[in-house]
């Protein structure tokens, strides 16, 4: 009760205000008749008005509310691409024996719509992400990510996150792969069984990775046509990529 106890009290201000009015118009006019009139006319417009300012007003600011926190979230979704995430597609990708069976798919153009990136996402779903982790310099992996550790920190912390689940679940990834190496003082002398356990990590990393960049990608086609013309050219898929604007 004493968490509503404001609103509790102002309810009823705001109800005797209402009566004491009434009573006001009767004493001047002593027309009862004429009250009952529109208060029975204000009382029928009441379902109406709240459907009016409950469902659709509200409804209009709350989708508004929405993009703009999306809007904010992508900015946080770019910068972890631009800091970490396709530096890690990258070498992720370059030690996938399968990825010649998937490349093509992932050479995004200009030219593609939103069909095709539906569909892309959808052939990726059924992908066996796949990585030769005894190839994996993990020593080169292990400073990377420690560089990075504050960032994806700092990432964790932005409350905007619970709008976009799947981000979440790759920044939870990359962060829990960056706590396992950093856990390891040595790396250079790891045993079979421990590697393999890092490969699990690395390839839950890398699947979440490729998901996200391509909805990454799409969003920056309809929104940022610079931003997207840069993606294109430094696609770390693309073998032949080159930032270089020939």
């Amino acid at each position: 009760m004493k968490r509503f106890g404001w609103q509790i009290a102002l309810g009823a201000s705001l109800l005797l205000a209402s009566v004491a009015w009434y009573l006001i118009h009767f004493a001047v006019f002593k027309d009862a008749h004429h009250i009952f009139i529109y208060l029975v006319g204000d009382v029928a417009f009441l379902p109406i008005e709240v459907l009016l300012v409950t469902l659709i007003i509200h409804g209009l600011l709350e989708k508004r509310e929405k993009t703009a926190k999306m809007e904010k979230l992508n900015m946080v979704i770019g910068a972890f691409f631009s800091e970490v995430g396709t530096r890690l597609l990258s070498h992720f990708s370059d030690l996938d024996p399968e990825l010649d069976h998937i490349r093509e798919s992932l050479i995004v153009t200009g030219a593609w719509s939103d069909r095709d990136f539906a569909s892309v996402a959808q052939r990726l779903g059924a992908y066996d992400y796949t990585v030769e982790v005894e190839k994996v310099d993990i020593a080169h992996l292990r400073g990377f990510l420690l560089e990075r550790r504050s960032f994806l920190l700092r990432l964790l912390e932005n409350p905007n996150l619970l709008e976009h689940e799947s981000f979440t679940d790759l920044l939870w990834a990359a962060f829990h792969l960056t706590e396992e190496l950093a856990s390891r003082e040595d790396v250079a002398q790891l045993p079979g069984t421990d590697v393999k356990h890092l490969g699990g990590d690395i390839e839950r990393v890398y699947r979440a990775l490729v998901r996200e960049w391509i909805d990454y990608m799409q969003h920056l086609k309809a929104n940022y046509p610079y931003l997207f013309s840069l993606s294109m050219r430094t696609n770390p898929f693309d073998q032949t990529a080159s930032v270089i604007v020939t």
